[in-house]
């Protein structure tokens, strides 16, 4: 069964639930139905069409195909299932929950929770093969300015026993590393917590492949590059550009991800920034690709990757269970914003 080329063709075609789900089956099972048991694995088993499920001749037990994907225990039909996948995978600055809540005619909190499992679809996980060629690296830091932040932090004591509040543009926000390759190669981006010489150097070794040309930079944590690769840098307090010398290409990135989390998401958590940035990573390096292709990986890739509601609202690295952004009042233009967003 051939995928939609279109929204219009998408639309139309997921419409009719039986033909949802047949697509869904033949996506993930291109070869034939497989017990999806691990351990199993056994081909050809007992289709009992009226429930839509099977039941293995093997192990005995029975399973659709939702079971062990970011579908596995939704309520939710296919027909509106797959039209959030072609909406995240395709549109360029992300989806807002809200906006999807109302093109489904679901709650914000349930679009919210599929958006976020399709991201789990999106992610790249464990890279098979490193960068190499020409490869750009750089770090970036996400969140507000500081007028903006509900609790002001202080460093010391100022003349006439005034405090004077913290500046930079380190403070208080979080950090995200980059590296992409040039002439059109991938990239390939992840949270870091700190950018001591040491761990940024830890993070482009085991990213490039040695004897590769690393261009970053005046940061002083890159400067023992030079060991394992040929490295150039250059100083953005003189120019951004000189001949071949210039980060420009991880700086584009870095543009079309700010630009979806501060217009789409506004704030988002820090425990749930690896998820927005895996996303851009993906609509980024798919960009050569039409819609229908990037909705079918995206699909293709939700086989074993199942995200429960209670795993994700309690991925608050400090252990705190943290209430997803629900049926609380709050902006249309601010569907996401929580209350102790990235500052």
């Amino acid at each position: 069964m051939d995928a939609p080329k279109t929204l219009l063709e998408a639309v139309t075609f997921f419409a009719d639930e039986d033909r949802a789900h047949k697509f869904a089956v033949e996506q993930r099972w291109p070869y034939g139905v497989a017990c999806p048991r691990p351990g199993c694995g056994v081909a050809n088993p007992q289709y009992i069409a009226t429930r839509k499920l099977w039941r293995c001749k093997e192990c005995k037990r029975q399973f659709t195909v939702r079971v062990g994907t970011i579908f596995e225990d939704s309520p939710l039909p296919f027909s509106k299932w797959l039209p959030a996948v072609w909406f995240l995978t395709n549109t360029k600055n992300g989806t807002s929950s809200c906006e999807l809540a109302r093109a489904l005619g679901v709650t914000q909190k349930t679009a919210w929770f599929m958006l976020h499992r399709v991201r789990e679809a999106m992610g790249t996980g464990e890279y098979a093969e490193k960068l190499s060629g020409y490869v750009e690296a750089d770090e970036t830091y996400i969140g507000g300015k500081a007028k903006n932040k509900q609790a002001r932090p202080y460093t010391h004591q100022a003349e006439g026993g005034h405090r004077r509040r913290s500046k930079g543009p380190k403070h208080g926000k979080a950090i995200v590393l980059g590296m992409i390759e040039r002439y059109g190669g991938k990239v390939r981006a992840m949270t870091i917590n700190q950018t001591t010489g040491a761990y940024l150097q830890a993070r482009v070794r085991a990213n490039v492949e040695a004897g590769s040309t690393v261009y970053t930079d005046a940061h002083g944590g890159y400067n023992r590059l030079n060991q394992d690769y040929t490295h150039y840098v250059i100083d953005h307090m003189v120019r951004y550009v000189e001949g071949h010398v210039h980060t420009n290409n991880i700086e584009n990135f870095w543009s079309c991800l700010k630009r979806t989390l501060a217009g789409t998401y506004i704030s988002v958590r820090p425990f749930h920034l690896d998820a927005y940035v895996d996303e851009q990573v993906f609509r980024f390096n798919e960009r050569e690709d039409n819609d229908g292709g990037r909705f079918a990986k995206t699909l293709k890739g939700t086989d074993g990757r199942r995200l429960t509601y209670k795993a994700l609202i309690s991925a608050n690295p400090d252990g705190k269970t943290v209430r997803a952004s629900g049926p609380r009042r709050v902006s249309k233009s601010r569907h996401d914003a929580q209350r102790n967003p990235i500052i």
